[in-house]
């Protein structure tokens, strides 16, 4: 039997059928052509079907990564091989080198931009101001970076509308809760070789992220605790049945340790002072600020690396603790991340595309700033997605439509 050479994009491909479909339904009309698209994300196959999505709808496509570290070199090498799309990525890039490369992606000058962590957005208003004022829009997907850009949009500083993707349902309730939650503790297992089930386990932040995170933890055995800055957030966590303590009395419990606030320095000098010997510490939040790696290495006596993907530091006081993927991303850094898992991303790729799709192909016309996607596209997002699954939904009857319509309500008992 003769062996088959597949693409690095091909399981992918095989578990990302909204986008699929929207190769095949674009394919020929090409609404894009014309356009450039930058598009900055963690460049593995996932986003390599949505980059060759972009561009089977006619965009030329100039691609970087948002993280360095993330960068999945045969995926880069395929992509760039095509007419029409343009890497400024390659596996191993140092973060200067990955720094310069956004930078000489945006000096190609490109009409939108769909971003990760505003990396790109940010750089252009910084720095490339003159391409700024002629960018016509562009999507965030990640939580931190619509942080950034709701403090651009308060600063009046937006010089072109972008769609914050990453609060639209059909991303935060999927991508974010089942995709950072699943990937984040399976990457912990297979780096660690190690057990979730009865650890104590901390999680820092109940936004989505750590919510999926804590939930999904919970269901495979672990005894799970909760951070949190926000009241209402930590209420949650608590009715959620996690266990809601400040950062100090965490510290002090927890075995293993995952981050996910999208600020920085969320685990500190005083916290590793209260670990226990052998405590573990991930970041599943935003680039490597969430742990204080400087702090942590300051206290060490010295530092080892007892298996791939795990940092030991040796502290004075005969204490070890063990840092995850250098401290970045653990569910896209480690030596066998891969990222979230395909079906979910196919959901975020999906509205990605749709904030491109809306700004251009149907020019929608908004003035600078932070706008939340329209409910219509992640309606049709979702009813694709549905499709896809095999899946149907009930419909409205006239009277259930009046009904929702009619205030007075002229016909009920109240």
């Amino acid at each position: 039997m003769s062996s088959h050479e597949e693409s690095p994009l091909t399981w992918a491909r095989d578990h990302t059928p909204i986008l699929a479909s929207f190769q095949e339904e674009y394919r020929e009309d090409a609404p894009l052509d014309g356009y450039t698209v930058a598009f900055a994300s963690h460049l593995e196959a996932k986003s390599g079907v949505a980059i060759e999505t972009l561009h089977a709808a006619g965009a030329e496509v100039l691609f970087a990564p948002s993280e360095p570290q993330s960068t999945h070199g045969a995926v880069v090498d395929e992509l760039d091989s095509r007419d029409g799309i343009t890497a400024y990525a390659w596996e191993g890039m140092t973060d200067e080198e990955f720094d310069e490369a956004q930078h000489e992606l945006l000096d190609e000058e490109p009409d939108f931009i769909l971003d990760d962590g505003c990396e790109l957005i940010a750089k252009c208003h910084a720095q490339h101001p003159d391409l700024a004022e002629t960018v016509i829009g562009g999507g965030e997907q990640t939580t931190a970076g619509i942080t950034r850009l709701e403090a651009m949009d308060e600063e009046g500083i937006l010089e072109f509308p972008v769609y914050g993707v990453n609060d639209t349902p059909m991303k935060h309730f999927f991508d974010n809760v089942h995709g950072t939650g699943e990937s984040s503790l399976t990457n912990i297992a297979i780096t660690t070789n190690s057990l979730i089930s009865g650890k104590d386990i901390v999680v820092c932040g109940y936004g989505y992220c750590g919510r999926g995170i804590a939930n999904k933890a919970r269901g495979m055995g672990g005894q799970t605790i909760v951070t949190e800055v926000d009241p209402r957030k930590a209420l949650q966590a608590h009715m959620d049945g996690h266990r809601v303590m400040d950062m100090d009395e965490a510290a002090a419990t927890g075995d293993l340790f995952i981050s996910a606030t999208g600020n920085r320095e969320v685990i500190r000098a005083e916290h590793f002072e209260q670990m226990s010997d052998g405590a573990t510490i991930a970041n599943s939040g935003h680039f490597d600020v969430e742990i204080d790696l400087d702090a942590l290495s300051d206290m060490a006596d010295d530092v080892s690396s007892p298996k791939e993907g795990v940092t030991r530091y040796h502290m004075p006081d005969g204490r070890h603790l063990n840092l995850l993927a250098e401290g970045r991303l653990v569910n896209l850094t480690g030596p066998y991340s891969q990222g979230h898992p395909a079906e979910v991303m196919d959901t975020t790729f999906a509205m990605m595309f749709m904030a491109a799709y809306d700004m251009l192909a149907d020019g929608t016309d908004l003035e600078p700033g932070l706008y939340n996607i329209p409910d219509r596209l992640d309606r049709a997002v979702a009813d694709r997605k549905l499709e896809t699954l095999g899946l149907s939904t009930e419909s409205l009857t006239e009277s259930q439509q009046a009904y929702y319509e009619e205030w007075e309500h002229p016909d009920s008992s109240f």
